[in-house]
């Protein structure tokens, strides 16, 4: 009996210590309980048959005791845990994650670029007043006879672009089309700051601009690096003021290099994919290293706005052309006078030729170098001053180069034999060459505000005038002028001052000067443009 009743109490005591596993946060219930299991005290006064059991008893309650222990640890654990919106927070990376950043190029070469503002007056034009005045009558006719000369009126408008510093004192480069025609340019510093700037040179050719602040301090500046070294692939920084917001910095790559867009003869661009609008025009290019690689110029797009295609002058052509207008206010180039076209398989082919290269002369022009030495239509032209001349483009570039004088020596193929010829360049006539009509220096003289060049073969052809024409080309108008005022637009021709003939800038010069002493109010142009003859009277100013 005393053996089953504690049997009987050795099961109570098992089920309790199973309960208390699953409740190990409640006190065990008595001190008689837990002395009765304490192993050594079972060890000791249990007889065999008993020891065998408690030993499993003391067993168990070891595992109750560390399970209890290991649970109120976790339950614990579980208490000092922070609520969700008390979580600690996320550890940062040891190392940044994606491309590295242009933080530290920005920070330095960002003072030296500027904001462009520009003032010009352009010409609205005044619509035919169709209802109010029926056609065919006087009135009519009258204002009919002015259209296309007198029917615009100025207006002022502001234009923004880009520009940096290239030197301590002052220089900035921009793009022309930025300050053509500009009546007053103001450039922007990073700091805010504003100062007026004047037009040092242009070349409308290359797109390219040189102006002018006069500071009161040094000014943060850059140096114009080597393209050349750039590969296709390469990060690229543009830095301008698009729409005029501000300075602002984007990042891309060069897309591919030696681009045509057709904007001029001496096309040579790196397209880019870093995004430039309007107002990033005459901004630098540089590369991850903080070198100006190029000009910010132009870009595709069927919307007006960014889709990735930029393009920027090459830094060494900006080099050379801002040398020439930093040193002389101008752009000469050599001149060969030709007009030439690309070697295509088909060309190649008809002419007999191994492989496609060389450049074909379309037309010699007249009163040229080229007529003068004896190239003809026909010729493909193989090598030029000891380069060879794979695409059209190299010998456009090349001649460009040579000063006005040089001999050179053109390697031809013509009739299947390849031909030497002795040339001696000539100067680029045109825009570049335009001067003042040499009005009379005394202020008190009347002006009329135009820039007139020779008229040379290339000219007569460039402006679709006829080859027996004669006269003087009107290179620019100044805006505002009594010239613009009256109509008259850059690409038109003067043949006639009054009733005299004109072919030179002096002959126009001296019958300005002749009406003027005169004292007559005006004097009479007679103007060809896009092929109608008009006569205009210009106001002396």
């Amino acid at each position: 009996m005393a053996s089953w009743l504690n049997d009987n109490r050795l099961s109570q005591i098992y089920r309790n210590l199973i309960t208390m596993t699953q409740t190990t946060h409640h006190p065990i219930p008595n001190q008689t309980d837990q002395l009765e299991t304490t192993p050594q005290t079972t060890l000791i006064q249990a007889p065999r048959q008993q020891r065998f059991r408690r030993a499993i008893l003391a067993g168990s309650v070891g595992f109750a005791l560390a399970l209890g222990t290991a649970l109120t640890s976790i339950n614990n654990a579980n208490a000092a845990k922070p609520a969700d919106s008390e979580t600690s927070p996320i550890a940062m990376q040891q190392q940044p994650v994606g491309p590295p950043g242009f933080a530290d190029v920005v920070e330095q070469v960002t003072p030296a670029v500027v904001n462009v503002t520009v003032e010009q007056k352009s010409f609205q034009p005044m619509n035919m007043p169709n209802n109010i005045l029926p056609e065919g009558s006087p009135m009519w006719e009258f204002f009919k006879q002015f259209e296309g000369f007198s029917d615009r009126m100025p207006r002022e408008r502001e234009g923004q672009g880009s520009g940096f510093f290239i030197s301590a004192d002052g220089y900035i480069v921009t793009n022309n089309h930025v300050v053509d025609g500009a009546e007053r340019i103001e450039v922007t510093l990073t700091d805010g700051s504003s100062m007026e700037a004047k037009i040092i040179g242009r070349d409308p050719k290359t797109d390219l601009a040189l102006i002018k602040v006069d500071a009161d301090r040094p000014q943060a500046y850059v140096e114009l690096a080597d393209s050349s070294e750039a590969r296709v692939g390469d990060w690229v920084l543009a830095v301008g003021n698009p729409f005029g917001l501000g300075g602002s910095v984007n990042a891309g790559i060069i897309s591919a290099r030696g681009r045509d867009i057709q904007s001029g003869p001496y096309d040579d661009y790196l397209q880019i994919d870093a995004p430039i609008n309007r107002g990033n025009s005459g901004g630098p290019l540089f590369d991850n290293r903080g070198r100006v690689i190029g000009v910010n110029t132009a870009i595709f797009s069927p919307s007006g706005g960014n889709i990735g295609i930029g393009f920027a002058i090459p830094a060494e052509t900006v080099a050379d052309i801002v040398d020439q207008l930093r040193t002389s206010g101008r752009v000469e180039r050599g001149w060969l006078g030709v007009q030439i076209q690309p070697v295509t398989e088909a060309v190649a082919g008809s002419l007999g030729l191994d492989e496609a290269r060389g450049v074909l002369v379309a037309d010699v022009l007249v009163d040229s170098p080229a007529e003068a030495a004896g190239v003809r239509s026909g010729d493909v032209i193989i090598r030029a001053a000891d380069q060879n001349m794979e695409e059209y483009r190299d010998l456009t570039k090349l001649i460009a180069s040579i000063e006005a004088g040089t001999v050179i020596k053109l390697e031809v193929i013509r009739g299947g034999k390849v031909r030497t010829i002795d040339v001696t360049i000539g100067r680029m006539p045109g825009e570049d060459l335009a001067q003042k009509t040499p009005e009379a220096a005394d202020d008190d003289q009347p002006r009329i505000g135009m820039l007139l060049a020779p008229l040379t073969p290339e000219l007569r052809a460039e402006h679709g005038f006829a080859a027996d024409a004669d006269g003087v080309l009107v290179a620019k108008v100044e805006p505002g002028s009594p010239a613009a005022l009256a109509g008259i637009e850059a690409g038109s021709l003067i043949s006639m001052v009054g009733q005299v003939q004109v072919s030179s800038p002096d002959e126009v010069a001296d019958a300005v000067r002749d009406a003027a002493d005169k004292e007559r109010p005006s004097v009479l142009l007679r103007v060809e443009k896009d092929g109608e003859h008009r006569f205009i009277a210009v106001p002396f100013a």
